[in-house]
């Protein structure tokens, strides 16, 4: 999987991001000899690209389609095994501006649902807690808050819910920015395919060094992710400082919604301080696995800071 790559820092990610992101609208006008975009593409065309197939392969689909004038292209495609019924919901969800991953993009793990089965009973899960979300925590205010995603205890399946919760806001066609805060024991870059040598640890340090701080992932169109970057030996003290008020701050400003994975309470207080920095928190706890008195610590220690609490999820996954 490609991935377009450009370096964002707090102090620079306003000009960087304005040409990154730059809307439909706004871009740059297409030569005669570029290819259309998929939503003005032809289901043949896209399905025809996907599969690889002949001159020789597509005129014994379009021969079967004169006997039977009433299949289309796709149809004809997968009666013919030239094509599968996931490359034709693949191409119709191109037309249709609903990204998601092709089943041979190996890039993105197989725990991003929402891009991996998009049609799946987990994946209508997602759609509905973005649903409420929506109409809650994120819906629009005077001020946009970050919504960190936080747990008790390691294993709560936090980050899982991060990632597709991000996807699933993405495919809105939201500018949607993921940030591995979690410096202890992060996995964003590992489930989408990126790099991690550069991130959020690299920035709050000031130690940028030339490396991407923020990833665009090709595959799904409209979601950034920064990475955790090096892991420091000192993570609370890191996101203790105003480096992350003001990089959160600028990033609210930039892309519609900004979610932020974080370490579990069990590590530490670094949690609770992003949570705080952040202004709202969605909290996860697995089912007949976390243990009450640590969901209930967390929870006053959040209602101790300014926090928008969202809910607690319970996970059964």
């Amino acid at each position: 999987m490609g991935k377009r790559e450009s370096t964002i820092l707090a102090s620079q990610a306003g000009p960087v991001l304005e040409r990154l992101m730059r809307g439909p609208g706004s871009a740059a006008p297409q030569h005669h000899d570029e290819e259309p975009p998929a939503e003005q593409r032809r289901i043949g065309d896209l399905v025809r690209q996907v599969r690889g197939l002949s001159e020789q392969q597509v005129g014994q689909v379009m021969a079967l389609q004169r006997q039977r004038p009433l299949l289309r292209f796709g149809e004809a495609a997968v009666a013919l095994g030239l094509a599968s019924e996931h490359d034709v919901l693949w191409a119709l969800s191109q037309q249709h501006a609903y990204p998601y991953a092709r089943s041979g993009d190996a890039g993105l793990g197989a725990e991003l649902v929402l891009a991996r089965e998009p049609f799946s009973r987990q994946a209508e899960h997602f759609r509905r807690l973005r649903s409420r979300l929506l109409a809650g925590v994120l819906a629009p205010h005077p001020a946009r808050r970050a919504l960190a995603i936080a747990s008790a205890d390691r294993g709560d399946g936090k980050t899982y819910f991060a990632a597709n919760l991000a996807v699933a806001l993405s495919q809105l066609g939201a500018r949607t920015l993921l940030i591995d805060a979690d410096l202890r024991t992060p996995r964003l870059h590992v489930l989408f395919g990126l790099p991690g040598d550069s991130g959020l640890s690299n920035v709050l340090a000031r130690r940028q060094q030339g490396a991407p701080s923020i990833l665009a992932v090709e595959s799904l169109p409209g979601l950034f992710v920064m990475p955790a970057g090096t892991l420091p030996p000192n993570p609370v003290d890191l996101v203790q400082r105003a480096t992350l008020d003001a990089l959160l701050q600028e990033m609210a400003g930039t892309f519609e919604h900004v979610l932020i994975d974080t370490p579990a309470a069990c590590h530490g207080a670094d949690g609770a301080v992003i949570a705080g920095k952040a202004g709202a928190a969605l909290l996860v706890a697995r089912r007949h696995a976390s243990r009450l008195a640590p969901l209930r610590e967390l929870l006053r220690d959040l209602a101790e800071r300014p926090v928008a609490l969202a809910g607690v999820l319970v996970n059964e996954r």
